[in-house]
């Protein structure tokens, strides 16, 4: 698909979205990982992003009636609204702690935030076996031994599984970065 074919087709589905908001859905899928990334690069906590990416979906969904297409990635929109929420965030953070001195981190750039998205986009493309650990591993952060007990296998199959999963993962980054 050309860009702008991409272009014409992100429009198609946000004004689809307008009309019918049950079709926010596409939209939610097309950019939730990229929104989720955008997140955990800013507030380098998973817990956060996740309450992060769930209030900028909802004010998205909110104030979508209000979105005005002008050739710029929904994308572009979503990030505004996740980087409002930050800000909100830690001035209230700041405000309960009596610490008017909070900073906050840089804005990233996007290239990172668009490698984070391949990222999670490789990994639901695992098998399911290779998926499993590397989410018990690396977002649940349990030991290979309890990924072991978990899933009913040997430690030394586990460690396999992710070997040949983080192989996989990074082909796929590998390829994808040229």
């Amino acid at each position: 698909m050309t860009a702008p074919e991409v272009v014409a087709e992100e429009r198609l589905r946000i004004e689809a979205a307008q009309r019918d908001p049950t079709r926010f859905a596409e939209l939610y899928d097309a950019n939730f990982e990229r929104v989720y990334a955008y997140a955990v690069r800013r507030v380098r906590n998973r817990q956060e992003a996740e309450d992060v990416t769930a209030e900028v979906f909802h004010q998205a969904l909110a104030n979508l009636g209000h979105f005005e297409w002008r050739g710029v990635p929904f994308a572009a929109w979503l990030f505004r609204i996740a980087a409002n929420a930050i800000a909100d965030r830690a001035k209230r953070t700041a405000r309960e702690r009596a610490n008017p001195a909070l900073k906050l981190e840089p804005e990233p750039p996007f290239e990172p935030i668009g490698e984070h998205a391949r990222l999670y986009r490789l990994v639901r493309e695992l098998p399911a076996d290779q998926r499993r650990v590397i989410e018990m591993r690396f977002t649940e952060e349990k030991t290979i031994r309890e990924v072991a007990a978990e899933l009913g296998r040997s430690e030394g199959a586990v460690k396999q599984l992710q070997f040949r999963a983080i192989k996989g993962l990074r082909e796929g980054m590998g390829q994808a970065n040229g």
